[in-house]
This record gives structure tokens, C-alpha cells and sequence, in this order.
């Protein structure tokens, strides 16, 4: 938005959204472009496959929650019209945001070796326009992994090369959530040579790695190869494990990174997943603030 505009344009805008149904806050909110966003993966809060993440997301104050494409066995439902409805219609009614959108079956039935995963992929695409979300994660861990895997690698080199034109097209991209370094998600991303594939940065797992996180954030995002954040402790509250968010904040400050961050896991043992998110968001608004 231009910074200099006159009073009458002001007025003359802010009428006109009233009239559409919005107020004055909701629209700067809406267009605000400074600050980070804090979600949640709706596997994370029990709400997998539920169109009640929406309201679980607004119990826990979220901003927003990045919900799973589905699985094998409800023929990845998100891609039903009337699943999405669904979604929409209880999104819609707890003002929360669709944050993300993943395929995390990918683990079980993986995109390296299993073509049924082409157009689970492909569609994804078309849900994710429908939900208005941006970024696609795909996950390649489990049965998907592709650590010291060189055929799985340029298997799934081709099938990015078949796939991206149309994520090109549609201005939605795709991000590589694994256990590889920085440098091997690099190549994968530069053999494929599509600007609209890019890094999902899981913090805890590349410390589980025993990567450098905060030098890789560095490094990627310099190259404005990430596309997204998952906030992940293994089995410690958000800020009371391993991970110094306080340095994460100041790596994305100077990699110019501003959008969402996604809590995952950080559930201690025994500890109720509410109780935990409220303490975890809670943590998270008051490192990732303007």
C-alpha cells in the first residue's frame, strides 16, 4: 500500500470495506505485511483430517493451522469439493487462517517410488488455490526419505521437473520438508531449476541432524531458498528445549524472512496438548513479534 494517500481516499476505502462486510481493523490486519504469523499443524493438535481444526486453532489463539491433504484411507479428502466446503464453512466461522497445507502420507506411501503419489501432488495444487493457501509441504521422512538414497533422489528430480510448471503457473510453490542438509536439498532444488521450489526449514530436525541451523537458515534463505517454518522440540515445551528461538528470530531478520511459523510436536511427556500449545503460542508471540 502506498504510505501517502489522502484523508478523503482513506475515508473513501475504509467505507467502502465497511460496506463489504469488513471493519477498519480487519482490513489492516488482513493487509498487514510486517511480522510473522504463528500456525499450527493440525497433527499436532489433534485434529488431523478434521475440519474442526479450524475451531481447535481458534481455542488456542493460533493465527492459523496447516492442515494435511488427507490419507490413503479417505482418498486424500481434501481434494472432495464438499471436504473443502467444510473446511471453509468451520474456518470461515472461527476467523482462522489456513496456514499451510501438507501431504504427510507421503511418509507411508512415498513420492520416490509410488507414481499413485503423482497426482495426489498434482491435485494439491488445485485444493490448495481453492483454500487460498501459498505453500504446499511435502514431506520426505519414513518410507519417503531420501538420505543417501541417489535413485529416490532423481526419481523424485523428474517428477518435480513433470509437476512444477504447473505450481509455476498457478503462484503456488512446494516445500521439501527432510532429513537432508542444506547443501542436498540444494541440489535437488537446483537440478529441478524451478524458482517455486524451495526448503520447508524444520528447526528440530535439522538439529536432530546435527546440522548448524542457524548458519543453514543463513545460507538458504540469503539464496531466498525457504518457504516456511516449523517451531518443532522433541518432547520440551517451545523455548525449553534445544532449539534458541531468540537466534532463529535473528536469522530470519537478516535473511528478510516474514510469514508463517508453524508450531509442531513440542509436547513434553504426560502434559496435555492444550495446556502445551497455549504455553507454546504464547512463547512464540512474545520472540516473534515486529
Amino acid at each position: 500500500m502506498e504510505k501517502n494517500i489522502s484523508r478523503r481516499q482513506a475515508l473513501q476505502t475504509t467505507a467502502s470495506l465497511i460496506g463489504a462486510g469488513f471493519t477498519l481493523s480487519s482490513f489492516m490486519q488482513h493487509h498487514k505485511k510486517d511480522g510473522f504469523q504463528i500456525g499450527a499443524c493440525d497433527w499436532s493438535i489433534n485434529s488431523i483430517n478434521k475440519p474442526e481444526s479450524g475451531e481447535m486453532g481458534a481455542k488456542l489463539g493460533l493465527d492459523g493451522v496447516q492442515i494435511n491433504l488427507g490419507n490413503l484411507a479417505n482418498n486424500m479428502h481434501l481434494r472432495d469439493p464438499k471436504i473443502q466446503q467444510e473446511y471453509l464453512s468451520n474456518f470461515k466461522k472461527n476467523n482462522i487462517k489456513f496456514s499451510g497445507l501438507a501431504i504427510g502420507e507421503l511418509n507411508n506411501i512415498p513420492y520416490k517410488s509410488d507414481n499413485r503419489t503423482d497426482q495426489w501432488v498434482s491435485d494439491s495444487l488445485d485444493v490448495a488455490k481453492v483454500l487460498g493457501v501459498k505453500t504446499i509441504l511435502l514431506a520426505f521422512f519414513g518410507n519417503n526419505d531420501l538420505k543417501n538414497d541417489e535413485t529416490g533422489t532423481r526419481t523424485v528430480i523428474e517428477k518435480f521437473k513433470k509437476v512444477m510448471p504447473k505450481a509455476e503457473q498457478m503462484g503456488l510453490t512446494f516445500g521439501i520438508e527432510s532429513w537432508l542438509s542444506a547443501k542436498e536439498q540444494l541440489y535437488i532444488i537446483n537440478e529441478v531449476k524451478s524458482p517455486n521450489l524451495k526448503v520447508y526449514y524444520d528447526v528440530a530436525n535439522s538439529n536432530h541432524m546435527g546440522y548448524n541451523i542457524y548458519q543453514e537458515i543463513r545460507e538458504l534463505g540469503k539464496q531466498n531458498m525457504i518457504c516456511e517454518f516449523h517451531a518443532k522440540e522433541n518432547d520440551f515445551l517451545l523455548g525449553s528445549g534445544r532449539i534458541d528461538f531468540q537466534e532463529v528470530k535473528k536469522c530470519m531478520n537478516e535473511i528478510g524472512y516474514k510469514g508463517w511459523i508453524q508450531m509442531e510436536g513440542a509436547v513434553p511427556t504426560g502434559k496435555p496438548m492444550f495446556d502445551s500449545y497455549i504455553e507454546n503460542r504464547k512463547f512464540m508471540k512474545s520472540v516473534f513479534t515486529t
